[in-house]
């Protein structure tokens, strides 16, 4: 697939066979049971996420990890770190814009149904919020957040994003 994640989202999904698609960055472990989690929630939902631990023993990092889940049980709105899963028959495909593509697809599933918000913890790699700092890379992401809820470009937001 070309460079971009939605792009290479896409393009996993079409060679997929199955009736559930499942999204999963490199460094996020799921939980054990995760397959018979997910097919129990697509019974109800069309799509849904888990919630996230940050794989650190910094105590600020399970605050964060808290707020996320918290932030994403309210508004619906499910990130990448969460494992998002979707039935095939309803999967629209991630748009192809640069950054913010789970954030832009999470909008559209909502029109679809609520997403099922699964308690079971998938766990993520701390090593942005090492590398950059908890601060700052919390100040990071909400301007990357709300500059695009103002509709800013996300070729210009994936440009202020370190990878």
């Amino acid at each position: 697939a070309p460079r971009g994640r939605a792009a290479q989202m896409n393009a996993g999904a079409a060679a997929a066979a199955g009736d559930a698609l499942l999204f999963l960055h490199a460094d996020t472990r799921l939980p054990p049971e995760a397959d018979r989690l997910v097919g129990e929630a697509l019974g109800a939902h069309a799509w849904g996420r888990f919630d996230v631990a940050i794989d650190s023993e910094d105590p600020r990092l399970a605050v964060i990890a808290f707020f996320i889940n918290r932030r994403s049980r309210l508004s619906g709105i499910a990130t990448g770190d969460q494992a998002i899963f979707v039935r095939r028959d309803v999967f629209p495909g991630f748009p192809p814009i640069a950054l913010m593509e789970d954030v832009a697809f999470s909008r559209s599933m909502k029109r679809v149904s609520p997403p099922a918000c699964l308690a079971a913890r998938v766990v993520t790699s701390a090593r942005r919020w090492e590398r950059q700092g908890v601060a700052r890379t919390v100040l990071l992401m909400w301007r990357l957040r709300l500059a695009y809820w103002r509709g800013a470009d996300p070729d210009e937001l994936a440009r202020r994003y370190p990878h």
